[in-house]
């Protein structure tokens, strides 16, 4: 067993040095619920940390991306804890804090894809986090703290920051990493004064900034989900809802807004489908994330962000949702969805001739959600080095594409795990994944991945897929048609 000291006490890891369950925070219970996170009650004897703490409150996988993008769910209240492997508890190694997606509402650091074994074999200190999701995260009336899913992310950085020489890890050498909602996060992190000096590099995987909601929105979310629970729109009266009525309740909030999202209705939602999400409180978080960036902050932090080429096929393609859409459909939901112009779905209809009306409609959503927003972000951002991951899933009879999550296995060198299985198939490249995680490792090491940033008007970008490479200024007609985002 390997022994390790914190500022809270000792931890008793395994003979690998992984450390699984470490509380990094107070279980956000009680009367701590919608407060900000507390340091956890201090201990004397070495505290088992061999087997995954509890996660955050949330449902479990359910319909036809439950085998795609299975869950772990870990009951008990202590879930805002980490977990972390190391190559040396001697070593000055650097350190990367994985942050999980989720759509802010699922997801832990204790996913098997997520196991940071390769990661400590090459050299690095490996962090995964959980967090507070849903309306425990994200729930703001306008009273009390908003954005705690998001304190709790800075406090885990602290944690780390305080604690992981300990563990070998350089707290001068920091990169922060995530994807989906874990990308919006990092990104949301960026763009945050109280998140300033926590990490040095980032890394954005399937999202951007370009998540956020305003405190007229949030407000708006809270009275709907009070609404359908039949309480007053506070935190204390949401409180006293038992927990599996208000999860339930939480996905249903999120259907409707799926169904019939228009910005009358939901305002910043219909933008962004997430009912919960940071919120442009106008202190903790001064303003958009992306306008914050463009001003100047984060700019002292190496950046990295990517998408993959059929990111909304995970979406569209295993619910049939594809299948249903015709010629007629597909320009009505690009124009009053996406805010697309007759003429943009044109280009995207044209230059892919052999495609359904479904699948070009997943590609219109994956550019307005992930790939422009990516854009976005790298012209804010002076230096940042961009991606695509184009391997396609043989999955859904070859149809998934290099869907939304899919890049992730490879990320951590996980392709043998066997709950990536069902979207990777039985052989996926391992040499691919060799390239995508040695770059992720040396950009945390010396904060460039392998390839030229993105400039314009190169527009570069480094492309995985079975033959890799760097793309210049990349689907141009497609990029222009959203010139007015």
């Amino acid at each position: 067993m390997a022994l390790a000291d914190t500022q809270y006490g000792p931890v008793l890891g395994t003979d690998s040095l992984v450390f699984k369950g470490i509380p990094y925070a107070a279980p956000p219970v009680g009367p701590d619920r919608f407060r900000p996170p507390r340091p956890p009650r201090p201990w004397s004897a070495p505290l088992k940390a061999t087997s995954y703490g509890p996660t955050a409150p949330q449902t479990g996988a359910a319909g036809p991306l439950a085998e795609l993008v299975p869950r772990a769910i870990v009951p008990g209240d202590n879930y805002l804890n980490l977990n972390v492997w190391s190559p040396d508890l001697d070593g000055n190694a650097p350190v990367m804090v994985f942050v999980h997606g989720g759509s802010f509402t699922s997801g832990a650091g204790a996913l098997p894809v997520y196991d940071g074994s390769r990661f400590a074999r090459d050299g690095v200190v490996l962090v995964t986090i959980n967090y507070r999701l849903g309306a425990d995260g994200f729930l703001w009336f306008g009273d009390g703290s908003p954005n705690l899913g998001l304190l709790d992310q800075i406090a885990a950085l602290t944690w780390v920051r305080d604690n992981i020489a300990a563990f070998g890890g350089d707290p001068g050498n920091v990169t922060i990493f995530g994807e989906s909602a874990g990308a919006m996060s990092v990104c949301t992190l960026l763009a945050m004064p109280a998140a300033a000096g926590l990490f040095h590099r980032a890394i954005a995987e399937s999202g951007a900034a370009n998540n956020t909601i305003d405190a007229a929105t949030a407000r708006l979310v809270g009275e709907r989900l009070a609404a359908m629970l039949g309480t007053a729109p506070t935190r204390e009266a949401i409180a006293q809802v038992p927990l599996q009525r208000l999860l339930t309740a939480q996905d249903q909030l999120s259907q409707q807004v799926m169904g019939k999202a228009r910005a009358k209705a939901w305002g910043d939602v219909a933008r962004t489908l997430l009912p919960f999400s940071p919120v442009e409180d106008g202190s903790l978080l001064p303003a958009a994330p992306l306008d914050r960036i463009r001003a100047g902050a984060g700019a002292d932090v190496d950046l990295m962000v990517g998408t993959n080429s059929d990111e909304a096929r995970l979406f569209l393609i295993p619910t049939g949702v594809a299948a249903k859409i015709s010629t007629p459909l597909l320009y009505a939901a690009a124009r009053t969805r996406f805010g697309l112009s007759m003429n943009g779905v044109r280009r995207y209809r044209a230059n892919r001739p052999d495609a359904t009306p479904g699948e070009v409609l997943a590609a219109i959503m994956t550019d307005s959600y992930y790939r422009i927003p990516a854009i976005r972000l790298a012209e804010a951002h002076p230096g940042t080095y961009l991606y695509e991951f184009g391997w396609r899933s043989p999955a859904c009879n070859g149809t998934l594409g290099a869907c939304h999550a899919i890049e992730l296995a490879f990320v951590f060198d996980n392709l043998d795990d066997p709950s990536t299985a069902p979207m990777l198939g039985a052989r996926p490249p391992q040499h691919l994944a060799d390239l995508v995680h040695q770059a992720w490792i040396d950009f945390a090491k010396t904060g460039d991945p392998g390839w030229p940033a993105y400039t314009r008007p190169e527009r570069l970008s480094r492309h995985f897929a079975s033959a890799s490479g760097i793309t210049t200024n990349d689907r141009p007609d497609e990029r222009i048609a959203w010139r007015h985002r």
